[in-house]
Formats: C-alpha cells, structure tokens, sequence
C-alpha cells in the first residue's frame, strides 16, 4: 500500500467519522427544536383561543385577523 492510498482511507475514515457526528448532533438539534416550536405553538393557540377570538371565530381566523391588524398598525406608524 502507498503513502498516497493510506492518505486516502485515513481521510475517508476521518471524513466518514465527521459525517457522522454532525448527522447525530444536527439530527438532535432538530429534534429539540421541533419539540420547542410545537410547544410555543400549542401555547400560543391556546391564549388565542382563550383570550383574543371573537365570537365565532377560529384560532386560525383569529390569527390571521391579529395578523392584518398588526400589518395596518405597522404601516400607519411607517406613514407617521
């Protein structure tokens, strides 16, 4: 075997070993962040749901309502 074909599978080793570790840490960083927004977002619809629907309304309605309300708040204080 050359130095050449020992270079070659010493850096395929260390690049393999590399992959692997940044599969597992991305695929943990994922998981947790999955886990975090599904938890904002469970509590976020429920104090919609709860605290700023009208009568009749869905969260999802609601959302987008607060959402147009903000978006015209935003722009008359850009025209101010």
């Amino acid at each position: 075997m050359s130095i050449k074909e020992t270079n070659d599978k010493i850096a395929q080793g260390v690049t393999t070993g590399f992959q692997k570790i940044e599969d597992g840490v991305v695929g943990g960083y994922k998981k947790i962040e999955d886990g975090v927004v599904g938890s904002f977002t469970k509590i976020e619809d429920k104090f919609v749901g709860k605290f700023l629907t009208h009568e009749g309304e869905t969260v999802a309605e609601a959302k987008e309502r607060l959402a147009a309300e903000q978006k015209k708040r935003e722009e008359a204080a850009k025209n101010e």
